[in-house]
C-alpha cells in the first residue's frame, strides 16, 4: 500500500485481545502506525482509505511470543552456544511473522543489543527484543556446558547495563541444556553418543536414557539399571557402549552446569526484585520446587514460569506446581514446542492439563530444536477442543503477554483506539491460517505472502 495511507479494515469478526471481548462483524481504523478506531458493524469507509476486505475470516492483535529462541544473530540458548546460522535466523523469523506474530521476545540471555539485527540494514519487520541474563553464575553454568558463542564482551557485561541498553525482561534463567531439559535431549546427549559409538540417537529415547540414569528430576543416586539395560538393546547401543559408560557419559553431559545454573536462579530473582522487572525463569522438574521458594523469597519478584508444559513433567505434576506457583503469584507460561502439530518429541498432553486447569496465563513457542509449532496452531486447537472460548484464548498471546510484559509490549496486544497498529487476519475456520498482516501500521503479509518490499 502507498505510504502514509489510511488503512481500514472491513467485514471480519473481531477479537480485542482482552480475553473476553468479541464483535461478530466490525471495523479497525489505522492512520500511521496506530489505531485509531475500532467499532462494531459497518461504518462509513472514507474516501482515501486503503481498505482490507477481512470477510470470512477473524481480525486479532499481532501475536507477542514472549519466549522465543533463535531469531538474533548472537550467542543462541543459556548454553551461550555459538550463534544459530543466519540463514536458520532468517527463515525462523519470517516463519514466526508468517505465523502471525508481530513481537518477539528473544530470550536466550546472553546476546547483546547490537546482535539483533547483526550485520543487516535492513529491519525485519517482525519486532524483535532481547532479555538478559548476564550474572556471574548464568554465564558460569553457559561455560560449564558449552559457551563457544561468548566473547569477552558477553563475559563482562551485567544486567543493569543491559536493561539500561533495552532488554525488555530477565532470563531465561536455566535452559534445556544447562538443566538437564529439551536440548540435552535433541542435542548434547544424541552428540556424546554419536561420538562414543557413531549412533544417531532420537530425542525421546536420550530422554528416556537419561531419566534411567538421573531420574526425571535429577535426583537420582543410583540409576534404574533394568530400565538402562532393556534401552540399551532398544535402542542398539549394547553392542557399542556398556552400561556403566553410558551412565558416566550421561552425568558428565548434564550434571556440570546444574548447580550453577540453579544459584543463577537467585541472582535472576534477586535482581527482578530490585529492579521490578520481569524474569523469565526454566520451569521443569528439577527447577519447580526452586521457583516456589524463590517467589516465597523474593515476594516483588515479577517471576514467569516458562514453558510450565515441559516434557519432563507428568501432567499431574505440571498442575500441582502449576497450583503452588500461582498462589504465589507467579505468571504461568506455556510453550508450543513441538507438541501442537510436530510431536517430534512432546506431546500435547501437559499443555492440556494446565489450559484445562485455567491455569495458564501467557503462550509462548519455546525451542523444540527448531521443530516448534504456531502459537496460532494451538490456539485453534484449544477452540476447536473446547477448552477456551476464542476471545480467551486469543487473549493468552495477546492481552495477557501486553499485561504481564509492559517493557515489551505495553503499546500494543490490543485492538483498540491508540495502541500501536500490529493486526492480524486469519481464517475464521482455521484460526493457523494467516492472510494479512499489518505490523506498525505497515502491510507485512498479504494473502499469506511477505508483502512487496519486505525480508
Amino acid at each position: 500500500m502507498p505510504p502514509d495511507t489510511h488503512t481500514v479494515i472491513v467485514n471480519g469478526t473481531i477479537v480485542t485481545g482482552d480475553g473476553s471481548t468479541l464483535h461478530e462483524r466490525g471495523i479497525v481504523r489505522i492512520g500511521g502506525t496506530r489505531i485509531i478506531d475500532v467499532a462494531k458493524g459497518d461504518t462509513e469507509v472514507g474516501t482515501g482509505a486503503f481498505v482490507v476486505d477481512a470477510g470470512g475470516c477473524t481480525v486479532i492483535p499481532g501475536i507477542i511470543n514472549a519466549h522465543a529462541h533463535g531469531c538474533i544473530y548472537g550467542p543462541s540458548m543459556p548454553s551461550g552456544s555459538a550463534p544459530v546460522r543466519p540463514v536458520d535466523v532468517d527463515y525462523f523469523r519470517n516463519r514466526h511473522l508468517l505465523s502471525g506474530t508481530t513481537t518477539l521476545l528473544n530470550v536466550c540471555g546472553l546476546a547483546l543489543p547490537d546482535e539483533i539485527d547483526g550485520p543487516s540494514t535492513v529491519r525485519h519487520p517482525l519486532d524483535i527484543h532481547l532479555t538478559t541474563a548476564h550474572t556471574a553464575s548464568n554465564l558460569a553454568a553457559a561455560i560449564a556446558i558449552d559457551g563457544a558463542g561468548l566473547s569477552e564482551r558477553h563475559k563482562i557485561a551485567r544486567i543493569d547495563d543491559m536493561v539500561d541498553k533495552g532488554a525488555k525482561a530477565l532470563g531465561e534463567a536455566g535452559g534445556g541444556q544447562t538443566l538437564g531439559g529439551g536440548a540435552q535431549d535433541y542435542r548434547f546427549i544424541p552428540a556424546a553418543i554419536r561420538a562414543a559409538t557413531g549412533i544417531s540417537l532420537h530425542p525421546k529415547a536420550a530422554r528416556a536414557l537419561k531419566e534411567a540414569v538421573l531420574g526425571r528430576y535429577l535426583d537420582r543416586s543410583l540409576p534404574d539399571l533394568p530400565r538402562l539395560d532393556a534401552l540399551l538393546i532398544e535402542t542398539r547401543l549394547a553392542p557399542q557402549i556398556t552400561a556403566s559408560d553410558v551412565v558416566h557419559l550421561i552425568r558428565e553431559t548434564v550434571m556440570p552446569p546444574v548447580a550453577l545454573s540453579l544459584k543463577g536462579f537467585d541472582e535472576i530473582a534477586a535482581a527482578s526484585e530490585r529492579l521490578s522487572f520481569p524474569a523469565i525463569f526454566h520451569n521443569a522438574t528439577p527447577t519447580a520446587t526452586t521457583l516456589i521458594k524463590l517467589a516465597e523469597t523474593f515476594p516483588k519478584a515479577r517471576i514467569i514460569a516458562g514453558h510450565s508444559n515441559h516434557p519432563m513433567f507428568l501432567a499431574d505434576e505440571a498442575v500441582r506446581f502449576g497450583l503452588e506457583l500461582k498462589k504465589r503469584g507467579v505468571a504461568i507460561d506455556v510453550s508450543t514446542l513441538d507438541c501442537i502439530e510436530t510431536r517430534w518429541r512432546n506431546n500435547a498432553a501437559n499443555i492440556d492439563a494446565l489450559v484445562e486447569a485455567r491455569l495458564v496465563d501467557t503462550l509462548s513457542t519455546d525451542f523444540a530444536g527448531g521443530d516448534w509449532d504456531s502459537i496460532l496452531s494451538a490456539i485453534q486447537r484449544m477452540v476447536r477442543k473446547g477448552q477456551l472460548s476464542l476471545p480467551a484464548a486469543i487473549g493468552l498471546a495477546t492481552g495477557n503477554v501486553s499485561r504481564i510484559f509492559p517493557e515489551l509490549a505495553g503499546d500494543r496486544g490490543l485492538l483498540e483506539r491508540g495502541k500501536r497498529a500490529d493486526v492480524v487476519i486469519v481464517d475464521n475456520h482455521n484460526l493457523g491460517r494467516v492472510r494479512h498482516i499489518v505490523a506498525n501500521g505497515k502491510l507485512a503479509v498479504f494473502n499469506g505472502a511477505m508483502a512487496v518490499g519486505q525480508s
